[in-house]
């Protein structure tokens, strides 16, 4: 339902201001899509009286999660167990090769359905046939970056196009009242050609657009950026032009080294960081304390279904927190309130949505979540005084199942932890239905092409 007037009000307040305020049973006032003013219950029900209240008893309220690199599909627990090489080349871009329209479509439902259900409220993501993306975002709500996932390469010619992608700017940019914005992409810079290249430049500037690939996830890929390039990553990007465009948002970035990190922070450059799938696909770990002190804005991401396997951004707070201790032996790297803010604040400062949402403050949109602390893993706890642990919790405990609210615009796309927009039911049956012949299709392929796609063609 959409809010046009109302107090929501829950036992704490997180805004993620700059001072990372809490307010003990503090509460928003939302008209119009907008938080029109913030502060205890108390003192905004005095001030208006006449203004409908809703208390969220037992729970948190947080600025929606912003999920900064994501890739629609439902090849979840399929491709398993793998280096990030033999996966693209035997799984994804066979995937990619078969997939329809439709099928991408439903991906889309799937996946924004399962991020609102678990508090996110923004997505960018990297997907193909995006207008089918644009029309599961309307729907259920959610705010959108869409980034088409682009080949521009006689070898790569199973993506999607510039064209396509400029067809996608004119068509649903800043639609559905602002919550839809689309940038221009490039699965990496190798998936195009020099023309490729240089038109996916003038396109970002053009529509005064973000530009977002991948980029420095492999450490086989600094090998090849010094045989093409004789540098390493960060100075080709920006030598070609691509750090000219109004945004660059770099994926991964596990490979920058520090020299690479500070000459980023002297541009418009920031970074999706992916803990769950560097791990999984065994990527490495990126310099993300770095690049956080240097002023870079990272923001955090799932990835996709089939390197994460979940898109719960609560799990990806943890893990980031975590893999920051680890890789520099320090229980005090990463800071919970660190995490938090790059998965809120900080996110939508990467995405250049920083004066619109990621923090609850006056004026913002209110894409807002209530998160539940009647649970185990909310237990203690601890909203003000000496022991003071919301922030902790919520970094290393909370799950994504927790939230039972999440409001995007004004709206509520979830209400007592179920969806509201659309049917959850129907959305999983029809990844029932496409998911077998999809897979039929792309064994079919690989039986003649054994050794899967090929990687890395040189540029032309």
């Amino acid at each position: 339902m959409t809010i046009q007037k109302q107090i929501i009000a829950g036992d704490y307040l997180l805004t993620m201001d700059a001072e990372n305020r809490v307010i003990t049973g503090g509460a928003v006032l939302v008209e119009g899509g907008r938080i029109v003013a913030v502060g205890p219950l108390a003192e905004l029900q005095a001030s208006h009286p006449d203004i409908g209240v809703r208390v969220f008893s037992d729970a948190v309220l947080m600025p929606g999660l912003v999920n900064a690199h994501a890739h629609s599909g439902f090849l979840r627990g399929t491709a398993e167990h793998l280096p990030v090489w033999d996966w693209l080349t035997l799984h994804i871009n066979p995937m990619h090769r078969v997939l329809l329209p439709h099928e991408a479509e439903a991906a889309s439902w799937l996946c924004y359905a399962e991020s609102v259900l678990g508090g996110t409220t923004t997505v960018v993501d990297m997907w193909r046939f995006m207008d089918g993306s644009a029309k599961a975002a309307s729907a259920i709500g959610n705010r959108l970056v869409a980034v088409p996932y682009v080949g521009e390469h006689p070898e790569y010619n199973y993506f999607d196009t510039l064209d396509m992608n400029e067809e996608m700017i004119e068509r649903w940019h800043r639609k559905a009242d602002g919550r839809i914005n689309v940038w221009v992409g490039l699965e990496h810079l190798f998936y195009a050609d020099d023309a490729g290249q240089s038109r996916a430049i003038d396109l970002a500037k053009a529509h005064d657009t973000g530009f977002h690939t991948h980029c420095s996830e492999a450490e086989i890929e600094l090998a090849e950026f010094q045989k093409r390039y004789g540098k390493r990553p960060m100075y080709a990007l920006a030598d070609l032009g691509f750090f000219d465009t109004p945004r660059t948002m770099i994926a991964h970035g596990v490979w920058l080294d520090k020299a690479e990190v500070e000459f980023i922070a002297q541009h418009r450059v920031s970074i999706a960081h992916n803990p769950v799938s560097n791990m999984k696909l065994a990527s490495g770990i990126a310099l993300v304390g770095d690049m956080l002190a240097a002023g870079v804005p990272v923001g955090i991401g799932t990835d996709g279904e089939k390197e994460n396997n979940n898109f719960d951004m609560f799990e990806e707070m943890k893990v980031a927190s975590l893999l920051g201790k680890l890789k520099d032996l320090d229980a005090a790297a990463m800071d919970s309130w660190d995490v938090l803010r790059m998965a809120t604040i900080t996110g939508a400062k990467a995405i250049g949505l920083d004066h619109e949402i990621g923090s609850i403050e006056v004026g913002k949109r209110a894409d807002l979540i209530a998160v539940r602390t009647d649970t185990p893993r909310m237990t203690p706890i601890f909203g003000e005084g000496p022991y003071f642990n919301l922030q902790h919790n919520l970094v290393h405990a909370v799950r994504g199942g927790d939230v039972c609210m999440t409001m995007v615009d004004g709206q509520i796309v979830v209400d007592d932890g179920k969806l509201k927009t659309a049917d959850m039911g129907d959305i999983i049956r029809e990844i029932g239905r496409i998911a077998p012949p999809h897979f039929a299709r792309r064994a079919a392929w690989l039986a003649d092409n054994r050794e899967g796609t090929a990687q890395w063609t040189k540029a032309s």
